[in-house]
């Protein structure tokens, strides 16, 4: 029976663990969606985003949660999956900096577009932004458009609908401070989050990494506390 595409609100969230997709999440739950939390162990330097994703699902209320193993270090290419790449404790210069994995964005919305189908959701949501993000190709709105197309060709409901699903990316057009007030607003416990590129197997932080440095400002130019647990060596 093809899918009433006006009275589903079933939705698949990519969850991380870290403080945009729980954003993300909240922002769904917010819009009425049942969520069903999708989160991607592909290789990434430690665990600890993921035990993050299952308390942040938890908290939040999802209806599922999936974790989909794979193993992304088999291709490389990118300090997260290469143990011979340093994690850069810069801000570099380059468009495109090396913390950037091939083809993941477009890896893991295909895994929440074949999850959509199963659960019978007609909405995808990802944490991706354009505005304070590191440069990464597949965080673009131009990107997300063009998934999104995919999708009515893709899939068995698209199809037979001839419609697309539809592929939210709240934020791309915010900056941090924007989204961790936006956060806050919906009840989000930032604590309970983990973004570090090389975070503790407890989930503390370096804090000097990208990632760090960006939620580190965020927090900052919102005029907030930062909940985040960085290591006793951070600076």
């Amino acid at each position: 029976m093809p899918l009433d595409t006006e009275t589903n609100r079933d939705a698949v969230i990519l969850l991380s663990g870290g403080l945009d997709s729980a954003t993300v999440l909240a922002i769904a739950n917010a819009q009425g969606f049942r969520c069903h939390a999708l989160s991607i162990a592909y290789g990434q330097r430690h665990s600890a985003e993921l035990q993050a994703a299952e308390r942040v699902a938890e908290r939040l209320g999802c209806a599922s949660f999936r974790q989909v193993q794979m193993d992304m270090r088999l291709i490389g290419g990118s300090a997260l999956t290469d143990d011979a790449l340093d994690v850069p404790t810069q801000a570099g210069t380059q468009d495109i900096p090396i913390t950037y994995v091939p083809a993941r964005n477009t890896v893991f919305l295909s895994l929440a577009m074949g999850l959509a189908e199963v659960v019978q959701a007609r909405d995808i949501f990802i944490g991706v932004n354009a505005v304070d993000y590191s440069g990464y190709p597949d965080c673009r709105p131009e990107f997300i458009a063009a998934f999104e197309q995919l999708t009515a060709l893709a899939t068995k409901v698209g199809v037979e609908s001839g419609q697309p699903m539809r592929v939210h990316a709240p934020l791309i057009q915010m900056g941090k401070d924007e989204i961790i007030r936006r956060g806050l607003a919906l009840g989000v416990d930032y604590a309970m989050t983990v973004s570090c590129y090389q975070a503790t197997d407890s989930g503390a932080a370096c804090g000097i990494c990208d990632s760090c440095r960006l939620r580190k400002q965020g927090f900052e130019t919102a005029g907030i506390a930062d909940p985040t647990r960085y290591r006793a060596s951070s600076t």
